[in-house]
C-alpha cells in the first residue's frame, strides 16, 4: 500500500502512471463512487419516507416531477459508479490511463478532469466526429 503526501498531486515532470499516480487516482475514483454510494441512499431514504401527500394537484405535481428528476439523476449516477468500477479494474490490471484505441497515454489533466476517461482527447474527438457523421445519415 502507498502513502500519498497529503498534497500531492499528478506532475507532467514525473514517470507517468508512476505508483503514486496511480494510487492518486485510485483513491479520487474511490472516494468519488463513496459519494455517489451516499447521495443514493439517501435518495432511496427520501423516497421512501411514504407516498405524496400533498392535497393541492399543483403541489403533488411539483414533488413527483421532483421525484422523477432525481431518479433520473440516480440512475445517471448508478451508470457513472460502473464507470467508476472499470476505472479501477484498469488500474489493477495496468492498463489505466492509457487510451483504449491508441495506447497511448491520456494526459493527466484529462484523468484529473475526468478520472473515467478511456480515450485521449484525440481519439475521443475522432470518435465524437464519426458519431456525428453517422447520425447525420
Amino acid at each position: 500500500m502507498i502513502t500519498l503526501p497529503p498534497d500531492y498531486r499528478p506532475s507532467d515532470d514525473e514517470e507517468f502512471m508512476n505508483p503514486l499516480q496511480t494510487e492518486y487516482f485510485r483513491q479520487k475514483l474511490l472516494k468519488w463512487r463513496s459519494e455517489l454510494l451516499k447521495e443514493a441512499g439517501d435518495t432511496l431514504a427520501s423516497l421512501s419516507e411514504g407516498g405524496i401527500h400533498e392535497a393541492d394537484i399543483t403541489d403533488r405535481a411539483s414533488v413527483e416531477t421532483d421525484r422523477a428528476l432525481e431518479l433520473r439523476t440516480r440512475d445517471r449516477a448508478r451508470k457513472l459508479i460502473g464507470k467508476i468500477n472499470l476505472a479501477l479494474q484498469r488500474i489493477e490490471n495496468g492498463s489505466y490511463g492509457y487510451c483504449e484505441e491508441t495506447g497511448e497515454p491520456i494526459t493527466l489533466r484529462r484523468l484529473e478532469a475526468r478520472p473515467i476517461a478511456t480515450l485521449s482527447i484525440e481519439a475521443q474527438e475522432q470518435h465524437e466526429r464519426m458519431e456525428k457523421t453517422h447520425r447525420d445519415d
